[in-house]
């Protein structure tokens, strides 16, 4: 899985992705502290511990950079920046059974935009999955040459 770039300089603006997640009682905020242990459950009951682990690091930068996905005081997805490498988007996750209603989007997006407010002009997505989704939402690229990248050495 290839390296994506996206151009943060061309970002859409967020504020209309939270409003339409308000609107569908969803809101996208940075996680707190107090819910480090509710969301590393969610992400290793959901996707990974390697990603629970990866996130963790999102909690020790200042300010927090991990984003939280919540309906009915329940997480339904998270993301995450500057968690693996500087720069760097990802993991990202949301449940199965709300997946399609723009929840991913928003998180990628908010946390993209935390990308832009440290200073960054371009932002990489390591090991894209979904390909497609991160080219429409923010008009990623693949990176060439970018495989198997900063994850060929994994202790897996």
């Amino acid at each position: 899985m290839p390296d994506m770039l996206v151009n943060l300089l061309k970002l859409s603006p967020l504020e209309p992705l939270l409003r339409e997640m308000k609107e569908n009682e969803i809101v996208v905020r940075r996680a707190l502290p107090f819910e480090i242990t509710k969301l590393r459950s969610y992400v290793e009951s959901n996707f990974s511990t390697g990603w629970a682990d990866e996130i963790m690091v999102g909690f020790a930068n200042k300010p927090v950079s991990v984003f939280i996905a919540v309906a009915q005081k329940e997480i339904i997805g998270f993301a995450a920046y500057e968690c693996t490498r500087k720069s760097f988007f990802g993991p990202m996750g949301v449940s199965e059974t709300v997946r399609k209603l723009g929840i991913g989007k928003a998180l990628l997006v908010a946390c993209l935009h935390g990308l832009r407010e440290l200073d960054y002009a371009y932002a990489i997505i390591g090991g894209v999955g979904p390909a497609e989704f991160y080219r429409r939402a923010v008009g990623a690229f693949p990176i060439p040459d970018s495989e198997p990248g900063i994850y060929s050495d994994l202790l897996n």
